[in-house]
């Protein structure tokens, strides 16, 4: 059964016969008479009375009026979805990002996509393994991704993201006020999430760089807990712009390292057609987030 036999079948109901329908319609009259009779066919009996003035429904096509007409409402109403989708009007964006991409820049940039676009829905995903984020987009799970701008993401599209800051927090009161360098830096305590995040690989990259390993006071994969653990005197972490912002407001001392401790994202698709949701997307990081270069593909370097 097709939506053209169903809207030909219905045409012929409301207008009282084949002629009427067929003008109706611009349909030639033997097109529109083979497709209701192949309706017929495929149902098992006839639909109407053929009368030399016109056509009658048969018990049969009286049974089938009411169905008829609910899919040609549900036809209207995918196809209105459809439209507002095309239109951002609706529809929904899928996105898959690292832990600390998601904090900062993807938050701002959801914010100021649905600025613009505040009737699509954003689904944010968050991997239970970073190396996930080019699997989900390359298999079309999700249509975007914002992985760390090092990591290889083989033949994806991308744009790499301005910079973004990691901030030294601490403890309320603690007798570190200065900008601190590395060697101050190496005798922190650190509350850090596990080998292979973004955060916990900078620590242990800078820090090596003096040639000792973090002490670790408290290591955990539970994010939320990394704040809360600070003011309560656990320990020292690196986090990024946003968050050490929200640990300031609740007493944490915040103060930016020397050097500079920074990450940056890379946003990245399938090459092809986007949907106009994830196409508004790509031109928001282009135009507003977008770093100086866009550079290629970095080396290999374990994902958030």
């Amino acid at each position: 059964m097709e939506r053209r036999q169903l809207e030909y079948f219905l045409a012929v109901v409301e207008h009282g016969g084949f002629t009427n329908a067929s003008r109706v319609l611009h349909v030639a009259q033997p097109s529109l008479s083979h497709a209701i009779a192949t309706l017929e066919a495929e149902l098992g009996g006839a639909l109407f009375h053929r009368l030399p003035h016109g056509a009658i429904l048969t018990p049969a096509g009286q049974a089938l009026v009411a169905p008829a007409r609910q899919v040609a409402r549900d036809l209207v109403t995918a196809a209105a979805s459809v439209r507002e989708v095309l239109g951002l009007s609706g529809g929904r964006l899928d996105i898959v990002a690292q832990t600390t991409l998601a904090v900062d820049p993807l938050a701002g940039m959801v914010g100021a996509f649905l600025d613009r676009h505040s009737k699509v829905e954003v689904r944010v995903t968050d991997p239970e393994q970073g190396a996930r984020v080019e699997h989900l987009v390359r298999t079309g799970q999700c249509e975007l991704g914002l992985v760390d701008a090092t990591v290889r993401v083989g033949d994806l599209d991308g744009v790499v993201l301005a910079e973004q800051d990691l901030q030294l927090v601490l403890p309320p009161g603690h007798e570190l006020t200065h900008t601190p360098g590395l060697p101050e830096l190496a005798t922190l305590r650190f509350v850090v999430t596990p080998h292979g995040t973004a955060t916990r690989d900078i620590l242990d990259e800078t820090l090596r760089q003096v040639g000792i390993d973090p002490v670790i006071s408290v290591e955990t994969v539970h994010r939320a807990m990394i704040v809360p653990l600070v003011l309560a005197g656990a320990g020292a972490s690196l986090l990024p712009r946003s968050m050490a912002s929200d640990a300031a407001a609740k007493g944490a001392r915040v103060l930016p390292t020397e050097p500079a401790l920074r990450y940056r994202g890379r946003l990245v698709w399938r090459s092809g057609p986007l949907s106009p949701a994830a196409a508004s997307f790509v031109e928001l990081a282009r135009t507003g987030y977008a770093g100086p270069i866009d550079e290629p593909n970095g080396p290999d370097r374990k994902p958030v």
